[in-house]
């Protein structure tokens, strides 16, 4: 995802597939207020509902570890 901020990522992914909110909702099983709370980057998100919207685009929210290796 780069350094695309989430609510970045699924905006511009809906975009590509000329999905509207409305219909991204439908598609993913989740409410349109869900749509547009994730879109402006509402700080409180569960994270399943999350999920099953960046499904429709391949992609899903993980645990991503703080901890720098010795390699890097």
């Amino acid at each position: 995802m780069n350094t695309a901020s989430l609510s970045e990522y699924v905006k511009q992914m809906r975009k590509e597939h000329n999905l509207t909110q409305i219909e991204l909702s439908e598609k993913s099983g989740v409410g349109l207020r869900f749509v547009r709370e994730l879109e402006q980057g509402k700080q409180t998100l569960h994270l399943d509902k999350v999920n099953q919207v960046l499904n429709l685009f391949g992609a899903e929210v993980g645990v991503v570890s703080m901890i720098k290796s010795e390699n890097q």
